[in-house]
């Protein structure tokens, strides 16, 4: 696991800029932390470092579940908050966005168990105060330890 202290909204962003720069189609980036703990301003620095145009205003889909983006490749920007667990998400059928051709990016990812691919990148977001974040990095997976590491380069 690796760490990382951001001080302010813009460097929560511009983190998640550099992981989705080295993000390719097929992986999976499960998101969790407490409401207002960061998740969706770093999705919208993934989206915009997988190619998402800055003048697409991405929000975290809570009511929709799902926002699918375009840039390079799909992102898929989930939030499962309002969901219970393996059995609505498997009703849904999520799957097949979860081992498909785009990037996914899960917000309360905690709500998966069984669906949860093998491989993935788990991000945790912990609030220090009102700006200053710990992110850590969890791999899964020979992908996504060079990955992390990638980025900490």
């Amino acid at each position: 696991m690796l760490a990382v202290i951001t001080r302010n909204e813009a460097e929560t962003k511009a983190l998640g800029k550099r992981l989705g720069e080295l993000l390719l189609p097929g992986c999976f980036v499960a998101l969790y932390g407490e409401l207002g703990s960061g998740k969706t301003r770093f999705a919208q620095g993934v989206a915009l470092g997988v190619g998402v145009p800055p003048d697409i205003h991405v929000t975290s889909p809570t009511y929709t579940i799902l926002n699918e983006y375009q840039g390079e490749y799909p992102l898929y920007h989930f939030d499962l908050y309002r969901l219970g667990g393996d059995e609505d998400i498997a009703e849904l059928g999520f799957g097949e966005y979860f081992y498909g051709s785009g990037v996914c990016l899960v917000e309360w990812a905690e709500r998966l168990v069984s669906e949860l691919p093998a491989q993935h990148l788990k991000v945790y977001f912990y609030r220090d105060d009102n700006d200053t974040r710990r992110i850590e990095f969890e791999w899964c997976g020979d992908r996504y330890e060079k990955l992390v590491r990638s980025l900490f380069l």
